[in-house]
């Protein structure tokens, strides 16, 4: 069974391998029972919002991963891919500044995540 550490780290790099913008980990370890970590990032275009998405679902499918949920997709405003123990926030730039997700969720650590990048 693929660790959440793991998930984590295969949906940060297909989010940066399509260029997603300002990536952010959140470990949500004790603050939230929906899911272990959350990845934050943005595109700048509905195509790069659904392409960052997509990537994210196809990889997770690769490694024999089970989306739980994708939401959002034909909007391409918000997207959220859920991984179970990950759940991936894919939001167009102006949504992105709109909810501020990471203010919502601003007791939780960033994970340094410059060691996992492929």
């Amino acid at each position: 069974m693929i660790k959440a550490n793991e998930i984590l780290s295969l949906a940060y790099n297909a989010a940066d391998d399509k260029r997603a913008e300002d990536i952010v980990a959140l470990n949500m370890n004790g603050i939230s029972l929906i899911a272990d970590y959350f990845i934050i990032c943005h595109g700048n275009s509905d195509k790069q919002v659904q392409a960052i998405a997509k990537e994210v679902k196809d990889r997770a499918e690769e490694e024999g991963l089970s989306v739980k949920r994708m939401e959002g997709y034909d909007e391409a405003r918000w997207v959220l891919v859920d991984l179970d123990s990950v759940i991936v926030h894919v939001f167009h730039r102006d949504e992105r500044d709109y909810y501020k997700l990471e203010k919502l969720w601003g007791d939780a650590q960033i994970e340094d995540m410059t060691s996992t990048i492929s």
